[in-house]
C-alpha cells in the first residue's frame, strides 16, 4: 500500500504570492489548504467548485480572492427562477439608433462567483458550459470572447438540502478542483467569534497582483516539467480507476490532464522545479473526486480518490 503524501505537510507558498496568501489567511482563518488549492486552481487556469453547508465561509473566500488578486468580479445568486439571459446577457432595441445593443451579463467578468449554483435549473447551469470550457459566449448568432483571465468560482450546497438540482457530470467536469471548507478548528472559530465580521474585513483587503503578474505566473506553472516516471505513475492511477470495478466509469484522459495541470501549478506554488509523485498525490483527491461515481451508489469524493491512491504503487 502506498504511503500517501499529506498536503498539510507542504503548505509553504513561494515568495511571489506570500502577500496574497497572508491577506487571505487573515480573513479566512484556519483554511491554509483550501486557500492553497484555490490559488493552484487559478494558476492552472481552471475553475473552482466550493461545496459545503451554508455559513462555512465559501462566499467570503470567493470575495477575498477577487479583492486580493485585483480581478474585476461579479457575484450571481443562483435561484430556480434565474434565466440564462440573466447570466449571459441580452440585446435591447434602441429606437434612437434603430438597432439592437447587446447588454453584457455578469459572466463577462474576470472572476465570476456563481453562488449556490445547484439551486438553479439545469438549463441555467448549462448556460455556463461553453463559457467555462471555451471562454466565450455564443448568443444570437455571434460569438463574444470573455475577458482574460476568466475564473469561475461556484459554491454549492450538499445535494440532500432542499431546493437543489444536482450538477450534471458534464458540468462537474468543467471544474478543475472541488474543495470542501469544513468546520474551523476550535482556535480559529474562537478568533472568528471574538473578532470583526469577516465581511467587514473584506473591505480592508488590498490588491496584491496585477493581471500581468498573474499571466506570468500561470505561464511559469505550465512550464514546470513532468518526467516520464511521474507520467507513468499518473497513468497507473487512471488505469486503476478504469479497471478496479469500483466506479461506473474511470477517469477520462481529460481528467488525467487536469491532474497534471493542477500538479504543475501546485509544484510551482510550492517552489519546486519539477512535478513529483507527491505533487500528484497532493492534488489528486481534489481534481478527480467529483469526476467519479461509485458503482455501489455511495457519494464520497475524497474516499473515491483515496481508494485509488492507496492501491497504486509509485513506480521505482
Amino acid at each position: 500500500m502506498t504511503a500517501l503524501f499529506k498536503p498539510n505537510d507542504a503548505l509553504g507558498i513561494r515568495s511571489e504570492l506570500a502577500h496574497v496568501s497572508q491577506q487571505l489567511n487573515a480573513v479566512v482563518l484556519g483554511k491554509e489548504l483550501q486557500i492553497k488549492l484555490s490559488l493552484t486552481c487559478l494558476l492552472a487556469n481552471g475553475h473552482l467548485l466550493l461545496e459545503d453547508v451554508p455559513g462555512m465561509g465559501k462566499t467570503v473566500l470567493s470575495h477575498a480572492l477577487g479583492a486580493v488578486l485585483g480581478l474585476a468580479y461579479k457575484r450571481v445568486q443562483f435561484t430556480n427562477d434565474l434565466l440564462p439571459a440573466d447570466l449571459l446577457g441580452y440585446s435591447v432595441y434602441e429606437q434612437a439608433s434603430s438597432d439592437f445593443r447587446f447588454i453584457e451579463g455578469p459572466v463577462f467578468s474576470e472572476l465570476l462567483l456563481a453562488d449556490e449554483i445547484n439551486r438553479a435549473t439545469p438549463k441555467t447551469q448549462s448556460a455556463l458550459l461553453e463559457a467555462m470550457e471555451e471562454r466565450q459566449v455564443s448568443l444570437e448568432g455571434e460569438t463574444r470572447k470573455l475577458p482574460e483571465p476568466f475564473f469561475v468560482i461556484a459554491t454549492q450546497n450538499p445535494a440532500e438540502q432542499l431546493g437543489t438540482s444536482a450538477l450534471p457530470e458534464s458540468q462537474l467536469d468543467r471544474f478543475l478542483i472541488r474543495i470542501s471548507m469544513g468546520y474551523p478548528s476550535k482556535e480559529s472559530e474562537l478568533s472568528i467569534l471574538a473578532g470583526d465580521d469577516r465581511r467587514v474585513m473584506l473591505s480592508t483587503l488590498q490588491s496584491a497582483l496585477t493581471k500581468q503578474d498573474l499571466a506570468g505566473y500561470q505561464t511559469a506553472a505550465r512550464a514546470i516539467a513532468a518526467s516520464e516516471h511521474v507520467l507513468i505513475y499518473l497513468h497507473a492511477l487512471l488505469e486503476y480507476s478504469r479497471e478496479s470495478g469500483l466506479f461506473v466509469t474511470g477517469i477520462s484522459t481529460r481528467g488525467g490532464l487536469a491532474v497534471l495541470h493542477a500538479a504543475k501549478a501546485w509544484a510551482w506554488l510550492t517552489g519546486d522545479d519539477l512535478v513529483l509523485p507527491s505533487h500528484i498525490q497532493a492534488v489528486f483527491p481534489y481534481v478527480v473526486g467529483h469526476r467519479l461515481q461509485r458503482r455501489d451508489g455511495l457519494s464520497d469524493p475524497m474516499g473515491n480518490a483515496l481508494a485509488i491512491l492507496e492501491h497504486v504503487e509509485i513506480p521505482r
